[in-house]
C-alpha cells in the first residue's frame, strides 16, 4: 500500500502527463483471522501534482495502520519531487522522501529516515506505449534507527521507472530504487500490474520487495509485499 501512489494511471517524469492538475486517491483494507491469532490493516494514499509541458511537481503520501492480536503497527511515506525537462531525453529533478515507522522493533530498522537529493536523468524509451527512464544524483541522508541512534550523511540515489502498456486498459510498470550511504544501503522494487476499470478507477496489483544491508548484509532475504489496491484518479 505504501508504495500504491508510486504508480498509477499517469506515466512518470514528465512524460504521459497531462497540462495542468492531476491527482489519485487509494484506499486498502484486510482482516485475518488463523489459529487465534487475528489481524487488520487499513491503508490510504493520496497523490497530487501538475505539469506545464517543461516542468513537473509530484507530491505522494500513504499512511498504513493494523494490528496483530493487539500490537499495533503503523507507517507513513511522504514525498514530493520537480523535474524540469533538459531535451527530449535528459532531465533534471530535485527529490525529498521521508519514511516514518515508529513501531518497528527490528534492530538496524529505521524509525524514520529522510533523503534529499539533486540529479539529473536520461529517458531510455519515450513512447506512448513503453517508457523507461533512469536518474541518478547526489543528496543528503538523515536517519533514526532502533534503539534511538541518529545518523546524518552524505548519500547517492539511482532509480529506475519502466511503463509498458499491454493494452488498452492494462499496463504494468516497475520501480526501482536504491539510496546509498555509509550508514547504510536500501533498495526497494515495486512490480505492478495495473488493469483500468473506468476512465477514474483503476485495480493495482502489486508486488515489492525492500533490503537494508543493516538488517541482511548479503541481500538476500528481503521484505516482501504483496498487494492488491483500488484506485481513483481524478483529474
Amino acid at each position: 500500500m505504501e508504495d500504491d501512489l508510486d504508480r498509477d494511471l499517469a506515466g512518470f517524469e514528465t512524460e504521459g502527463r497531462e497540462l495542468g492538475d492531476y491527482g489519485s486517491v487509494a484506499l486498502r483494507y484486510t482482516a485475518t483471522s488463523n489459529d487465534g491469532v487475528t489481524s487488520n490493516d487499513l491503508g490510504v494514499g493520496l497523490r497530487y501534482g501538475w505539469f506545464d509541458g517543461m516542468n513537473g511537481i509530484d507530491t505522494n503520501a500513504s499512511y498504513a495502520y493494523g494490528e496483530t492480536n493487539g500490537v499495533p503497527e503503523n507507517r507513513f511515506l511522504g514525498g514530493g519531487d520537480y523535474h524540469h525537462n533538459l531535451s527530449d531525453g535528459f532531465f533534471a529533478y530535485g527529490q525529498a522522501d521521508t519514511s516514518i515507522d515508529k513501531q518497528t522493533k527490528t534492530a538496524g530498522e529505521y524509525t524514520q529516515d529522510v533523503f534529499a537529493g539533486v540529479g539529473v536523468g536520461y529517458r531510455i524509451f519515450n513512447s506512448n506505449d513503453t517508457q523507461w527512464s533512469i536518474q541518478a544524483g547526489p543528496g543528503w541522508r538523515s536517519a533514526e534507527v532502533v534503539g534511538g541512534a541518529t545518523v546524518s550523511d552524505v548519500a547517492a540515489s539511482i532509480s529506475s521507472n519502466l511503463y509498458a502498456s499491454l493494452t488498452d486498459t492494462v499496463f504494468i510498470t516497475n520501480d526501482t530504487d536504491v539510496i546509498y550511504s555509509d550508514f547504510a544501503t536500501t533498495i526497494s522494487n515495486d512490480l505492478a500490474l495495473n488493469v483500468a476499470l473506468t476512465d477514474t478507477l483503476a485495480l493495482r496489483t502489486s508486488y515489492a520487495t525492500r533490503f537494508n544491508d543493516q538488517t541482511d548484509n548479503s541481500f538476500s532475504d528481503g521484505e516482501n509485499t504483496f498487494g492488491v489496491s483500488a484506485v481513483y484518479n481524478f483529474n
